[in-house]
């Protein structure tokens, strides 16, 4: 029976079309996901030439009868959408019926497909657009699409296309991720020598980064899992006259949920092309979500640089447009606002829960580098099969595709009961549990809280030893030999001690002798009078004085006259440099953090014994103690492993 049918103008007119086919990469797209809606669960692709000479992808998904595959090259033929209002609620990852004839205008294309109720299959031929051939065959159930010379018939877009490994490239990072994303799956991906990814099922994410990157990539990143119930407010209704009896009811709107990993402090990239969003199964680049993860690395990381992500979230599909863009790379969310402090609360809890501790040998060498970290890359195609590659840190700071040394293990992974995690870890990477949600305020995690010292090294039982240039505290505990930057510490407790003084609007403040009188540019002067009321709740008293100037007449505790005075002016001015509208959180935060590294204690200054007890038990108490608001480290350790590694005791 046909399944596939052609839209009407009203609905087709509604559609955010476009030009589909871009490179390579956007055919396979396309077919990849016409394969997942199929309900394919054995996905081969094959590459020839970076995609340019050979694209083949086949599977063993739901097929179709004939009339169906000669429906499927008319435009705006789908399978998925009957009505206009199936535009609210689109549930797979194709809908709009426009990727296969695209596909065939520009290439010669090959279909072989079967239903599972058909006793023959049907093979149709169509070059540059115009079909060619259409017969019966005996084949498997599922559908085979070959593409061929694409762009042979428009020289003028061929000539744009990017060099064979560069396309290539970006077809591997395509495939990986969809892999990542349904790890029930079996992903295959060939070029002309090599077998790239080969992914057969696993029981979830985890064991999948396991079995695509290695164990390595794995222990640098952070598990994730939380939910949130949706409220009702604002889902979109028939009008009055369309209403039935089930509209009136009140129903439950859903929840959304969010789980995957994020990867710890140390890791640091200089762009954000190692984050990685997936909304309900399709990988898409939205700026709310990645606003939203930044806003969770606030004063973790420093700001020029980003984490490598791979996020999960999955709602109600009422809930997301994902007709917004004809690559469907776009989507909107109904409930935005929400959404976005969801996705902060959950990766910041993520963070605090696990408190990374950075490791000593990691950042002596650590500095940021924008190599793909979760990309099999094309260049090493040639030497070696990439999922076979492990990605080592790159100056450990991000990942790079590394040959390996030993000849890949066969010995099946066990991932009953958690992964451990040696040395750098700070918290074992154990299969989430059932997600349990709370009142709806804030993000339900998987597990309880665990107190510090499940969670990190314990920062308790440090003794300190002494200082190094009386800049740095050195400390042992039975985990071995740590180093604590003085400086950032006392930044981190003065940090959120300022905070939590905020929040209860009680900072402690001090009125001076004499006001300080602070010239203004016109610029800083524009900001000040914006924050000036933030400026007063964090323990400041000033007030304009003349058309150009300030005067401060009080500050908060433990900042001194020249370093109030260099504070204030450093603030205003970046500030001033911001392109976006300052929020709230973000001049809090920048206050905060400036008035804790100006009140903190210097480096070159001698700590007694009793002082650096002080300040590593303070700092055990923080939320955050890996690193400063600023995002540097607070403290490194050198591990008892690479202690005995070193002496060669192991």
């Amino acid at each position: 029976m046909a399944k596939i049918h052609v839209l009407s103008e009203a609905v087709a007119n509604k559609i955010a079309a476009g030009e589909v086919v871009e490179r390579p990469a956007s055919v396979v797209k396309e077919l990849l996901e016409n394969s997942l809606d199929a309900g394919s669960t054995r996905i081969k692709v094959q590459i020839e030439a970076g995609g340019k000479k050979l694209i083949q992808i086949t599977d063993n998904g739901c097929g179709m009868v004939r009339d169906d595959a000669l429906l499927a090259f008319e435009r705006h033929a789908t399978s998925k959408l009957k009505d206009a209002e199936d535009l609210l609620r689109v549930a797979t990852l194709g809908f709009r019926g426009e990727a296969l004839p695209s596909i065939a205008s520009v290439s010669r294309l090959h279909l072989e497909t079967r239903a599972a109720e058909e006793p023959s299959g049907t093979v149709v031929e169509i070059n540059g657009g115009k079909i060619f051939k259409v017969e019966e065959a005996g084949l498997p159930v599922g559908t085979s699409i070959t593409i061929r010379d694409l762009f042979f018939n428009t020289p003028a877009r061929k000539k744009f296309l990017k060099a064979e490994s560069t396309e290539l490239s970006h077809i591997a990072s395509l495939v990986t991720h969809y892999a990542l994303a349904h790890p029930d799956k079996h992903f295959e991906l060939h070029s002309a020598t090599n077998a790239m990814l080969v992914a057969p099922p696993v029981a979830g994410h985890s064991e999948r980064v396991y079995q695509v990157f290695g164990k390595e990539t794995l222990d640098q990143l952070i598990p994730i899992a939380a939910l949130q119930p949706l409220e009702r407010i604002g889902l979109p209704q028939p009008p009055p006259w369309r209403r039935t009896e089930e509209d009136e009811e009140p129903k439950n709107p859903g929840e959304v949920r969010i789980h995957g990993f994020v990867s710890k402090p140390e890791i640091q990239k200089l762009n954000r092309n190692s984050i990685y969003i997936f909304v309900n199964g399709r990988l898409i680049r939205d700026r709310l979500v990645q606003h939203a993860i930044i806003e969770a690395y606030r004063n973790i990381l420093p700001p020029t640089v980003f984490p490598v992500i791979l996020l999960f979230l999955e709602m109600p599909s009422a809930e997301v447009d994902v007709n917004v863009h004809p690559s469907k790379t776009e989507v909107r969310f109904r409930q935005q606002s929400v959404l976005h402090d969801f996705v902060r609360d959950s990766v910041r809890a993520a963070l605090m829960k696990a408190r990374p501790v950075p490791q000593f040998v990691s950042e002596i060498q650590a500095h940021p580098t924008a190599s793909p970290s979760l990309t099999p890359g094309a260049r090493a195609e040639l030497q070696t099969a990439p999922w076979r590659s492990l990605y080592a840190p790159a100056g450990p700071t991000g990942f790079a595709l590394q040959a390996p040394v030993a000849p890949p293990i066969t010995e099946r992974f066990q991932f009953q009961g958690g992964i451990a995690v040696e040395a750098n870890a700070a918290v074992s990477l154990a299969s989430a549990a059932e997600i349990v949600p709370d009142d709806g305020c804030t993000p339900a995690l998987t597990d309880d809280p665990e107190p510090p010292s499940q969670l990190a090294p314990s920062l308790t039982s440090l003794k300190p030893l002494g200082q190094i240039r009386e800049s740095f505290i050195l400390a042992v505990n039975s985990e071995g030999l740590w180093i604590i930057d003085q400086h950032v510490a006392h930044e981190r407790v003065l940090f959120e001690r300022v905070m939590k003084q905020r929040a209860a609007k009680r900072v402690e403040s001090q009125r001076l002798l004499m006001p300080l009188i602070l010239e203004l540019t016109p610029a800083q002067l524009a900001v000040f009078s914006h924050i000036s009321d933030e400026l007063v709740h964090n323990g400041f008293e000033a007030e304009p004085f003349g058309t150009r100037s300030v005067a401060v007449k009080a500050a908060p505790s433990g900042v001194e006259g020249p370093q109030l005075e260099h504070m204030l002016h450093e603030l205003l001015d970046q500030f001033a440099r911001e392109d976006q509208k300052l929020n709230l959180e973000t001049v809090r935060t920048r206050i905060a953090a400036s008035i804790a590294c100006h009140a903190a204690i210097k480096v070159n200054m001698p700590l007694e014994q009793n002082k650096m007890e002080w300040l590593l038990a303070e700092l055990a108490k923080t939320d955050c103690p890996m690193s400063c608001p600023h995002g540097r480290p607070v403290v490194l350790r050198y591990s008892m492993k690479d202690i005995q590694r070193a002496f060669k005791r192991i």
